[in-house]
């Protein structure tokens, strides 16, 4: 098994296009890192020049303690995973799976044995003779992955090899593959733009976005914690809601004043913050720390305001209610203990020990 270690790397096209930038970061032994963030921000280049299939304008990589930028992809002992799974449609699934053995020259038994074995570890031994052609897509990923399994490698790589399955099969393959991850024991290193993929599968995770790496942690961290504006708005379904205002004294602490409601801020937050008095801030907090107020016992914290319910949108366990007041829209995840109606006003609790406050100009996350 091998570390990964990444370290100022940057991608540079000859049109100009700076497409990752200074990107360092490090997968440990073992580890499953995930790398996430909105279409086109690098996430895949990263993932290909530490393959070898994409040159590297600067910057370095490890695989255990080799500096592998000029080596040839062969031998770097990594196995890759796609999204579009690039399995050879003539061969059988045994064959697309023996194939990497068969060219090392390795014997057939041994071959066959590493085959078996990994068929039935993803549940497809009765599927080796089958074209790819007669597989569904799940079947057809799980051929990639065993193809992947044989080779043994240090490394696995995978590049959003989920997106082209159905809602419910890509619950069924997260968990394949984390309970792979926990079987082999090989560090991998996961490309996807899905945000509850990262949170579910990874050990750490890294969060791009334009080239740019913007917070590296586990995912309770990252949750829990958001470096910035960004991170705290991708990371989390629904996404946590954002209002701009600023911060006023009243009645002996400090409070957020929206423009059309006045939430008291803690003591701690009042401490930290207290630069901020007169001053434009943005605060955020997350759908399941705004309460219904007659189910309000869960918050540590309560202040209320009166909003407007826009949207109800019931989903068995929870409902994800739309509320709105003059100048601000919001999202709030509620118990279902008794279902709100459209049009209605509700008096709101919000769990202000839970917000979070960010600058508005570096958009950075001040608590």
């Amino acid at each position: 098994m091998a570390k990964i270690t990444v370290k100022n790397l940057n991608k540079v096209y000859d049109n100009g296009f700076h497409a990752v930038k200074d990107v360092s970061f490090v997968a440990e032994d073992q580890e499953f890192v995930v790398l996430v963030g909105p279409s086109g921000c690098g996430k895949t280049t990263v993932l290909r020049m530490i393959a070898g299939l994409e040159e590297i304008t600067s910057g370095d990589i490890h695989i255990g303690e080799a500096l592998v930028n000029k080596m040839p992809p062969k031998d770097r002992d990594i196995a890759m995973v796609f999204q579009n799974y690039a399995l050879y449609p003539h061969m059988s699934v045994y064959d697309n799976m023996a194939f990497a053995l068969k060219l090392r020259g390795e014997p057939k038994e041994s071959i066959k044995q590493k085959v078996d074995v990994a068929a039935k570890m993803l549940g497809i031994e009765n599927r080796l003779k089958n074209k790819p052609g007669q597989l569904s897509g799940g079947q057809r990923q799980r051929v990639a992955l065993g193809r992947a399994i044989v080779r043994n490698p240090k490394v696995f790589l995978f590049d959003e090899p989920l997106s082209n399955l159905d809602a419910k099969l890509r619950v069924a393959m997260r968990a394949e593959i984390v309970k792979l991850h926990h079987t082999l024991g090989n560090t991998m290193i996961y490309v996807t733009h899905d945000q509850v993929e990262a949170m579910t599968m990874a050990d750490r995770i890294v969060v791009m976005k334009d080239g740019i790496i913007h917070q590296i942690d586990t995912p309770l961290n990252i949750y829990n914690n958001p470096a910035n504006i960004f991170v705290a708005g991708f990371i989390g379904s629904p996404a946590i809601n954002m209002a701009e205002g600023k911060l006023i004294a009243k009645d002996g602490t400090l409070h957020f004043d929206s423009g059309d409601y006045q939430l008291a801020l803690t003591a701690k937050q009042a401490e930290i913050l207290a630069a901020y008095r007169d001053k434009p801030i943005i605060m955020g907090i997350r759908p399941e720390d705004i309460y219904d107020s007659r189910f309000d016992s869960m918050a540590e914290t309560p202040q209320k305001f009166k909003a407007k319910v826009d949207v109800v949108e019931p989903l068995g366990n929870e409902y994800h209610v739309v509320l709105t007041t003059a100048k601000h829209e919001f999202t709030a995840r509620f118990d279902p203990k008794e279902l709100p109606r459209m049009g209605e006003y509700l008096f709101i609790t919000v769990d202000m020990v839970k917000a979070h406050f960010f600058d508005p100009e570096s958009e950075a996350n001040l608590y």
